[in-house]
């Protein structure tokens, strides 16, 4: 099994309303591309300075299926017109579970 974690900080760019938007978009992915057993999507609790914004923590039975899951142009379209505009900073990590 492959864990695939992604921190997001958003840009002065990114509202309250867009950043619900992004939520939303980043949230479909489980039914729009699937091939992960898991995904969760959750915006800080905001406990503490110097923290990302929202995280994303999708799992998937293999590293082939992860990798389908990073190529699939659905999850490229939704990076392109939900993410990239409006990011300030992205950190992500995969690790085998």
């Amino acid at each position: 099994m492959v864990r695939h974690v992604v921190l997001f900080t958003w840009s002065e760019a990114a509202d309250e309303q867009r950043r619900a938007k992004t939520v939303q978009a980043l949230r479909r992915l489980r039914q729009d591309v699937g091939g992960m057993t898991s995904l969760l999507v959750e915006n800080d609790a905001d406990l503490s300075d110097g923290t990302a914004d929202t995280v994303l923590i999708a799992d998937f039975p293999d590293i082939e299926a992860y990798y389908r899951y990073a190529q699939d142009p659905v999850h490229l379209a939704v990076i392109a017109e939900h993410v990239r505009p409006f990011l300030k900073a992205r950190t992500a990590l995969q690790y085998v579970i």
